[in-house]
């Protein structure tokens, strides 16, 4: 065999071996982590979508009692995956992820229409920086959890999903404790440490869109703007499952 047929199988060999360790650090892992107001099930078609184009979603159904107890929730799930995995959170589930990114097994961050917080800040005091449209936010009767008022959940939370859906939200939602709301951020962000992408829902009346501009920009996040509610996971699935698949293909670039 002469020198020049060896040296062609030896790139040949060489591609290959490089284009086999390409697909095998590709992301197909997809943690999701819901907001406050809301549970899991929104999150169906995307994530449908998700799995039909070969990844493995799986949906954290955090209590919401407090930020470490769906900080702890989530590292149950992460330390379930068997690879790299992204982390993906909507809302309150911002937060979340914040935190919970540090896990080893994350490998990238997606905000869905969420709050991005820095060290030492908490969801109260970024929702408190910028007015939102209108959030008609109840007291239980203990006073210790929240809950989104079910007579204006479709106006404030999902305006673009057919009623009948938007009712089930609302009479789904997961009531939040006070403390996970004014819980701060202890340590440094994931956000500073693995790479971002952030959706910003342009109609959102939860988290007015400007906010989500300012903390993606902050991050350094990637940003995709989609015309949705607050709900844009359920109202625009393939387009926010499109944000997702695209950081999952980008993450360990």
């Amino acid at each position: 065999m002469n020198r020049r047929i060896i040296a062609t199988l030896a790139l040949a060999f060489a591609t290959s071996v490089v284009a086999y360790a390409a697909e095998a650090a590709e992301v197909k892992n997809i943690v999701i982590v819901h907001g406050a107001l809301a549970d899991g099930s929104g999150w169906r078609k995307a994530t449908d979508i998700l799995e039909n184009r070969g990844f493995n979603v799986t949906i954290v159904q955090e209590p919401i009692t407090s930020l470490a107890d769906d900080v702890a929730a989530t590292n149950r799930v992460l330390d379930l995956q068997d690879g790299p995995t992204l982390l993906v959170g909507h809302s309150y589930g911002g937060m979340v992820i914040t935190e919970a990114g540090r896990n080893a097994h994350v490998a990238g961050l997606v905000y869905v229409a969420a709050f991005q917080p820095d060290k030492g800040e908490s969801l109260l005091s970024l929702a408190s920086s910028k007015p939102a449209g209108g959030m008609n936010i109840r007291e239980t009767k203990d006073g210790q959890y929240l809950y989104l008022d079910p007579a204006a959940f479709a106006n404030d939370f999902a305006a673009d999903l057919p009623k009948s859906e938007a009712a089930f939200l609302a009479k789904s939602q997961v009531f939040a404790a006070k403390q996970a709301f004014a819980a701060k951020i202890g340590d440094d962000p994931a956000w500073k440490s693995k790479k971002s992408w952030s959706v910003v829902a342009t109609d959102d009346r939860s988290i007015i869109p400007e906010l989500e501009r300012d903390m993606a920009k902050r991050a350094g996040s990637t940003v995709t703007e989609i015309k949705a509610s607050h709900a844009v996971f359920a109202s625009q699935p393939d387009k926010v499952a499109a944000v997702i698949e695209a950081a999952a293909h980008a993450a360990l670039r």
